[in-house]
């Protein structure tokens, strides 16, 4: 292979100092902006195996390659490069300034590497990673805003409502619940179809979220917001492949490791546990309240702690960290349900603001 040229240094030095500085801005958007520790871990391992791919570049070579003063572009700008709405559009920004650098020095790291395709499979490699993490940090920022006022989530089934499905529904909507599930396990399709239909106009009527267990083919008949599965149903991406990108997909998650794989795979939302035992439906083991405290020591995308969850225990369930929950048989088997949603809904305006 010949001797680089020092326009090749050039080029790769440019490159690497893109590269770089657009990682710490994204880095910090989800460090300061997001306060996002799993995200915040992501893009700084993605940040350290940067420095060891560049650290195979000779500096010595890069420094006398480079010539700021002499650089035609830095005389060169457009008028967007200088205007940002938002943090987020920085971050979208500099993902994408991260990503063409990338690029620029996987192709030409080809130029001088003895073992040329080794180091552009490390880049490629860090490139691709940098796409899911984009996703991931977007489609926080994206839910966090979407679900911003939502505290309090309903999980419906019909047979449970001791007042009746339409009686309870109306009534938590009227008590200010922004989201229900249509979660029904034995009916037949047909029915499950006209039921989620019925559900989306009680809720459209209220200006609240539409969201259909475990399957997405219902979700999209219904015109529901999203759907909701689990983690033997079907994936997130095979869900979001069905009910489209702008429909919202929920993933039920037990473990820490499931929480931020889930965030990864670009879910809306998670839900978290289970925490208590319940009367609607049996868990073979409960993840409790520690696996509240871990998730909200490092995951902002939202969430929804669930399981067990009422009037009595909402308290250590905030005191774990949530802002949000999901609960079911502590409304569908009140005599009283809108007074049951309504205290819930006041004590959660009382805790922590939602992230």
């Amino acid at each position: 292979m010949p001797e680089p040229s020092t326009e090749t240094f050039r080029i790769l030095d440019a490159a690497a100092n893109r590269a770089g500085e657009g990682l710490r801005v994204v880095e910090d958007f989800t460090r300061f902006g997001l306060n996002d520790a799993h995200l915040s871990r992501l893009l700084k391992e993605c940040r350290h195996e940067l420095a060891a791919i560049l650290a195979a570049l000779p500096e010595a070579s890069r420094l006398a390659a480079r010539d700021t003063l002499g650089d035609v572009g830095t005389a060169i700008g457009t008028a967007s490069e200088y205007q940002r709405g938002s943090a987020a559009d920085v971050a979208r920004a500099s993902f994408k300034r991260v990503q063409e650098a990338l690029r620029t020095l996987e192709e030409f790291g080809k130029l001088i590497d003895s073992d040329a395709a080794f180091l552009a499979r490390r880049i490629e490699q860090l490139r691709y990673r940098l796409y899911t993490a984009e996703k991931a940090v977007l489609r926080t920022q994206f839910s966090r805003e979407r679900l911003l006022d939502q505290r309090l989530y309903l999980l419906v089934t019909a047979s449970s409502c001791v007042t009746g499905c339409e009686a309870v529904v109306r009534a938590a909507l009227a008590a200010g619940v922004k989201i229900v599930q249509v979660r029904e396990k034995t009916m037949s399709d047909r029915d499950l179809v006209e039921h989620a239909r019925r559900l989306r106009e009680w809720t459209r009527e209220a200006n609240a979220l539409l969201i259909v267990n475990d399957r997405p083919d219902i979700a999209v008949l219904a015109e529901a917001d999203g759907v909701h599965v689990g983690q033997d149903e079907l994936s997130v991406g095979d869900a979001r492949r069905i009910v489209g990108p702008n429909r919202l997909v929920g993933v039920s998650t037990h473990t820490i490791e499931q929480a931020r794989q889930a965030v990864l795979d670009g879910a809306d939302y998670l839900g978290v546990g289970p925490t208590f035992p319940s009367g609607t439906k049996s868990f073979e083991a409960f993840a409790g309240l520690e696996f509240v405290r871990q998730v909200a020591s490092e995951i902002t995308l939202p969430w929804f702690a669930i399981g067990g969850i009422d009037a009595n225990n909402l308290a250590n369930v905030q005191s774990a960290g949530a802002s949000r929950v999901a609960v079911s048989g502590t409304i569908l088997t009140a005599t009283d349900p809108r007074r049951v949603a309504s205290e819930l809904l006041a004590n959660l305006s009382n805790g922590r603001e939602p992230i």
